[in-house]
């Protein structure tokens, strides 16, 4: 596979994240510990089809990204994302969301929300090309590719914050391990709750709805307000983090 990436006529070259890169997040720590430092997967920031749909979304405090995986194993675990936590939006007890869509292969979304340094809520929503999966806000979440096919997603997201990585990497990974045999709870969190299993689903609230590509939603870019002001769209939320 070429590292470029072809977007309504334009070539863009993607951000590299290596396997050491995840080094703290691995499970496999024996495995790891074995291999050179290869490319994981590739990331692609702040496209758009032109200047005028760049111009809309940069107004609207807004980015659309894609980001590509392909199949392989960690030693016992699925290939994944590094994970992260959204920061706060300044003023207000709740943290930015964010919206992803599967272009292509299939992925395995890993969410949990932690209150007062424990994980009280942990969501696994797998989906396929067209789906569309939103993380709410104060959820960290990791997406794992665990198929045989590359997987190709897009996501929409606040462009004012940088992610939070550290509170993941300092527990050894997310909640949970996609290991080939199934789930495995991290042993270095003290405690975590079973698995939710939820299915992706439209929000029409927004205009979204799964089959649909959700670039076109830069033509009424107002609808993704929640993604920049959460605090405003509790509507947007409700049925994915009601436990």
């Amino acid at each position: 596979m070429g590292k470029e990436l072809e977007f309504y006529g334009k070539t863009h070259n993607p951000d590299i994240r290596m396997l050491h890169d995840m080094d703290e997040v691995v499970h496999d720590q024996p495995w790891l510990r074995s291999q050179d430092n290869i490319e994981l997967y590739y990331m692609y920031r702040d496209l758009s089809a032109n200047e005028e749909d760049h111009k809309r979304i940069v107004d609207n405090r807004l980015r659309y990204d894609i980001t590509i995986i392909p199949p392989a194993m960690l030693g016992d675990e699925y290939v994944k994302t590094a994970g992260h936590y959204h920061p706060a939006v300044e003023g207000h007890n709740i943290s930015y969301a964010e919206l992803y869509q599967v272009l292509e292969g299939k992925a395995t979304y890993l969410l949990q929300k932690a209150e007062n340094g424990k994980v009280v809520d942990v969501i696994v929503c797998e989906a396929s090309a067209g789906d569309i999966v939103l993380v709410p806000p104060d959820y960290g979440h990791i997406t794992i590719n665990a198929s045989q096919e590359t997987l190709k997603m897009a996501n929409w997201v606040c462009r004012d914050f940088s992610s939070l990585y550290d509170p993941i990497k300092k527990l050894s990974g997310g909640a949970y391990y996609l290991l080939k045999d199934g789930f495995v709870k991290n042993p270095d969190y003290p405690s975590v709750p079973e698995i939710r299993y939820e299915k992706p689903h439209d929000y029409p609230e927004a205009n979204l709805f799964c089959g649909t590509d959700m670039y076109v939603m830069v033509k009424e870019i107002e609808k993704l307000d929640f993604l920049v002001h959460p605090q405003n769209h509790p509507e947007i939320f409700g049925r994915m983090t009601s436990v």
